[in-house]
């Protein structure tokens, strides 16, 4: 969930490739956590969180334990690349001498400001992507309403290729598809799939493969999803297996914090599971 965010161009800081220390995520999890009423979990609930955050990072095993005693046991893979603060030494006289007044502009204008900056949730209960799913927080899922049920029946067109879409489902591996249920679970914080899927900080994922990128009624997408949805760019094994390796390379722009999966094999497992979850 946060590995190679920060060799980008708009390098984003996330638990997995710049946090220093699990103590960290426990002291923000303990201070900041939930939005809207800081401080309110108990202490079971910010080790939990705690350690779920730090599963999805794949920094534990989803069987590890999370306590006092094995805190210690924890290694953040950024840890070693923080060092003591010598801006004293390095910076200060650099930026303590007289302000250089020449070869000023004639004037400054403001091009762009900012609207939509993913710290806090939106107040439509919009979401963010996976077609552009991002982080969720507790406070995105506790108050997202529920879409009517005519905008369910509308979220998704009729698919043109049933036959050959349950016929691919059942020639799915089930030992792949018990693999991509693993590997669901880094999605399921912002997606769901089956039956009863809505959408929640991301889109629903029902029928993925064949649909229309940006294709959900209803979702706030990224303007890069909306151009692509346009443009009649469809959800294929291959878009999608692109898509999940890098999300901001493929779709420049978009508000899916999720840094991407870093295997062919997970990705293979988790495109079999939503298809497979997939209501026919």
């Amino acid at each position: 969930m946060g590995f190679g965010t920060l060799d980008a161009e708009d390098p984003v800081k996330t638990v997995g490739s710049y946090w220093p220390y699990a103590s960290t995520v426990f002291d923000y999890v303990h201070r900041a956590m939930p939005f809207g009423n800081a401080q309110s979990l108990s202490d079971d609930d910010v080790y939990a969180i705690t350690a779920y955050i730090l599963y999805l990072n794949e920094v534990v095993e989803d069987d590890f334990v999370l306590s006092r005693d094995s805190f210690g046991e924890i290694e953040m893979p950024n840890a070693g690349n923080f060092y003591m603060d010598d801006r004293a030494d390095t910076e200060l006289d650099r930026f303590s001498g007289e302000v250089c007044m020449e070869n000023c502009k004639d004037s400054v204008e403001i091009v762009m400001r900012a609207r939509v900056l993913d710290v806090t949730p939106d107040s439509d209960g919009g979401g963010i992507d996976l077609e552009g799913g991002g982080g969720a927080s507790m406070q995105e899922s506790a108050v997202e309403p529920e879409a009517p049920a005519e905008e369910e029946a509308a979220a998704e067109p009729a698919a043109e290729e049933p036959a050959s879409a349950a016929e691919e489902v059942a020639a799915v591996d089930p030992a792949l598809v018990e693999e991509g249920a693993k590997v669901f679970r880094k999605c399921q914080a912002c997606h769901q799939v089956g039956p009863d899927a809505q959408n929640r900080v991301g889109p629903e994922l029902n029928g993925l493969i064949g649909r229309t990128v940006a294709g959900v009624d209803g979702f706030s997408y990224s303007g890069a999803m909306q151009s692509a949805g346009e443009d009649g760019v469809i959800w294929t094994e291959e878009h999608l297996a692109e898509f999940l390796a890098n999300p901001r390379e493929t779709y420049q722009g978009t508000k899916m914090s999720f840094a991407g999966l870093r295997s062919e094999d997970e990705i293979a497992a988790v495109t079999a599971y939503i298809q497979s979850e997939s209501p026919e």
